[in-house]
């Protein structure tokens, strides 16, 4: 059953592009003084806040993430992960999260070479460690402008060896505008290319567009215009939830922004090409709280939640709430962790 339906029972959801890490950092206090550009909210939050994850407070952030995930119909995230202090072993600790929740999840580690040769090194080998053992999974890069070109070999390498895609951030801001060229040589059909803010129209790079509106415009990094890409699009949170639906909103509504004449179908699209890299959530329920009709009804109508979710044949959420887990604890863990990543960030230097 599809949106186009005027029914109360669609298929499952996929979010393009997650930052499960980041479901904590809005019970962490922001920095003191307000971020003047992209890189400067880089180096004072999320740079920061990659740096103070431990284990612990990765699997809590996951859970929260995946249960608000499952909350909102969505029932597969793709995620891309970085804890340069805690990166062994952090792929299977948000796969196992997300796996307990009763979520799809498809991991990556966001290789960079901000931590020196080791750090990148130690992040090619999670992507690589967690491949080989079975996970799924693709090989995360951080951006192009944080990386080596041999870095930037060595993902594309691994993930050609695994089968898979490379899921990197490319030209989300002025930082990295520049460097998508370096990208021309390695990228495949199968890549992720998050945000897309500053490429130019025949960037000619294989791969999916992720369009991430709502971070874009957080960030003040620009408008993508995604209706002048050759490539599918797909439709991200970059870590600020993962309501698809909503996200579909707000996307529709900046692309109206820009061009009055733009139509609720073609961000529906982007909802249908991002079903298309984890197609197993075609065969996912979702049962909603109304009968809905098509985008157009969609684009005008809020507060929809879903009732029933049945993934891989599995009831994971009945009645609104999940099944496989306790809410109420799963919020209650997190905010301690929330406190302990706090206090963490207050430490670095």
């Amino acid at each position: 059953m599809t949106v186009g339906d005027v029914n109360a029972t669609t298929c499952g959801l996929v979010c393009a592009h997650h930052h499960l890490y980041s479901t904590l950092a809005r019970q962490v206090p922001g920095p003191e003084r307000a971020p003047r550009d992209f890189l400067d909210i880089l180096n004072s939050v999320w740079w920061r806040l990659d740096r103070g994850l431990d284990l612990e407070m990765i699997k809590w952030s996951a859970m929260l993430g995946a249960v608000e995930a499952l909350c909102a119909g969505t029932t597969a995230i793709i995620d891309h992960h970085e804890s340069p202090h805690a990166i062994e072993g952090s792929l299977d600790v948000i796969a196992e999260a997300c796996a307990t929740v009763g979520v799809r999840v498809v991991c990556s580690y966001g290789v960079t070479d901000r931590h020196g040769p080791d750090g990148a090194a130690r992040g090619i080998e999670e992507n690589r460690r967690f491949l080989s053992a079975g996970g799924r999974g693709m090989v995360g890069v951080h951006a192009a402008f944080t990386c080596s070109d041999d870095t930037l070999a060595a993902a594309a390498e691994l993930a050609e060896a695994h089968g898979v895609g490379v899921h990197i951030h490319v030209a989300e801001g002025d930082a990295d505008a520049g460097h998508w060229a370096r990208l021309a040589e390695l990228a495949t059909d199968d890549w992720l290319l998050v945000h897309g803010v500053h490429l130019p129209d025949d960037h000619g790079l294989a791969g999916t567009v992720v369009h991430n509106p709502r971070s874009n415009m957080n960030n003040a990094v620009g408008y993508a215009r995604p209706t002048r890409f050759r490539n599918p699009v797909a439709l991200g949170s970059d870590g600020i939830g993962a309501d698809v639906v909503d996200d579909f909103r707000i996307a529709y509504a900046r692309a109206r922004e820009d061009d009055v004449t733009f139509s609720a179908d073609t961000a529906w699209g982007w909802v249908e090409a991002s079903r298309e890299l984890v197609p197993e959530v075609r065969a996912d329920v979702v049962e909603w709280s109304r009968p809905m009709g098509g985008p157009w009804d969609l684009a005008f109508t809020t507060g929809l939640t879903p009732r029933r979710v049945v993934i891989d044949g599995e009831v994971v959420l009945a009645d609104g709430l999940p099944t496989k887990v306790d809410i109420d604890e799963i919020r209650a863990r997190a905010s301690e962790q929330a406190v302990r990543l706090a206090a963490a960030m207050a430490a670095l230097d």
